[in-house]
């Protein structure tokens, strides 16, 4: 999924798509609550279900500079509530997946959650 965003921001396309999880719909509906991308919609065939998601452009500028997978299945990488700097003094986010639900690092310390770090975002 990051990768189909990232290329799909280089390639200065207006909307991507790939296959639907669960997981991916609760990345996505955090990445568009904090303002990363457009739109996002679920579409249905007969056997197969998918998610199309509108880019975000500031002008001619992606609104995602870089989008990273920080915690893979090697190196599971964990964020304690309380632990851990800001990630580019503020400007940038990080997704955790905790106990309530995929979240932005400041959204789960404010409800005093740690989890797995997922994505950097900025």
């Amino acid at each position: 999924m990051v990768s189909i965003i990232k290329n799909g921001y280089l390639a200065k396309k207006g909307q991507v798509s790939f296959s639907y999880s669960k997981f991916r719909e609760q990345i996505l509906k955090v990445l568009l609550a904090e303002g990363f991308i457009g739109k996002v919609s679920l579409k249905e065939d007969k056997k197969k279900r998918s998610l199309v998601i509108d880019l975000k452009y500031n002008g001619k500028e992606p609104a995602i500079n870089e989008i990273r997978v920080v915690s893979k299945p090697g190196l599971r990488i964990y964020r304690s509530a309380r632990g851990g700097r800001s990630l580019m003094s503020g400007l940038g986010k990080r997704i955790l997946s905790t106990p309530g639900g995929v979240l932005t690092d400041i959204q789960a310390a404010k409800k005093n959650f740690g989890g797995e770090v997922i994505l950097e975002v900025y």
